[in-house]
């Protein structure tokens, strides 16, 4: 589920965490980042319990609609297939996901007066009153569930709902959704533990983010003695904060980490200063790294593994 590039902002947060708060220690921001993890695949989750609670209104809906002393015709047709489907049953009578969700404490973030008038506007779309009124096949309920959920993501309520919740929906906002995306086309499925598929790697939480951050963090004077001398005119006091641990981190991953291209690396860090730092960032962090890998790799303190890697 976790990208390097979303383990690599959490890591860049939490050192930034560590140097603007004295009371911190390194273990303390250690344990932080396996509790960040966690939340980032409980935000999945919540994000799936939102969805199926915005499809149950749709049978309070027909219940309503049946009950008019003069019913339309639209009134009369119409159905609660948006959660009575073979994908939303799917979930439904997932015990094992239930289970989760209730041990997450899902149902006391939810704001159900919020669901409702979710639904309620996607209820009034082009796209919901036709998948209403037309036979449908799993592939036009994934559709429509698709276009829900990209619904959800433009609604106000829906984003209130995330952010009063999670902290991190913005970060982890599109690994998120590329996530949701997954896995509602798995469904529906055989196996009650599919949602688990998207836990976390180890080899990206731990082999890499974990190891970063403890590295970046321990060898924090030493990468400087790198760093310091490449500035030329700057003065590395008046760095912004995050350049500096860009750079830090930047120069662990290309020191410390043989597998990752060098130029995966720079690519990397150039992007992160382009979104999390100044306007002139994204220049100075790619100068710096690129005349420190240069230096670096000649000294033989950047060795990379594989043909090719080094460039």
């Amino acid at each position: 589920m976790l990208s390097r590039r979303s383990v690599r902002i959490k890591v860049m947060q939490l050192i930034y965490s560590l140097d603007r708060d004295e009371s911190l220690k390194p273990k303390d921001i250690i344990k932080s980042y396996s509790s960040n993890i966690e939340l980032s695949f409980e935000l999945f989750l919540f994000s799936v319990y939102v969805i199926y609670n915005i499809t149950q209104v749709s049978t309070n809906d027909m219940a309503k609609r049946k009950s008019k002393h003069l019913p339309t015709e639209i009134d009369k047709s119409f159905t609660d297939k948006l959660v009575k489907n073979p994908l939303m049953q799917d979930i439904a009578e997932n015990t094992v996901l239930a289970k989760k969700w209730e041990a997450l404490e899902f149902e006391s973030k939810i704001n159900k007066d919020y669901i409702s008038k979710i639904y309620d506007a996607f209820a009034k779309t082009e796209s919901y009153q036709e998948f209403i009124s037309k036979e449908t096949t799993d592939a036009d309920v994934l559709e429509l569930l698709l276009e829900l959920f990209r619904f959800c993501r433009q609604n106000e309520y829906y984003n209130e709902m995330l952010e009063d919740n999670f902290y991190n929906w913005v970060d982890d906002k599109s690994l998120v959704v590329g996530t949701v995306k997954k896995y509602l086309k798995l469904l529906p499925t055989d196996s009650k533990n599919s949602f688990k598929e998207f836990l976390p790697e180890d080899e990206t939480v731990k082999e890499f983010g974990l190891n970063l951050l403890k590295k970046t963090v321990s060898s924090k004077e030493q990468l400087m003695q790198h760093i310091i001398p490449v500035l030329e005119n700057w003065d590395h006091e008046r760095l912004a904060l995050v350049d500096t641990i860009l750079l830090q981190m930047a120069l662990c991953e290309l020191k410390d980490f043989p597998t990752i291209p060098t130029k995966v690396t720079m690519n990397e860090y150039v992007e992160l200063a382009k979104h999390y730092s100044t306007v002139k960032s994204k220049e100075f962090i790619n100068g710096i790294l690129d005349k420190l890998s240069t230096e670096l790799i000649k000294s033989g303190d950047i060795v990379k593994e594989g043909r090719g890697l080094e460039e």
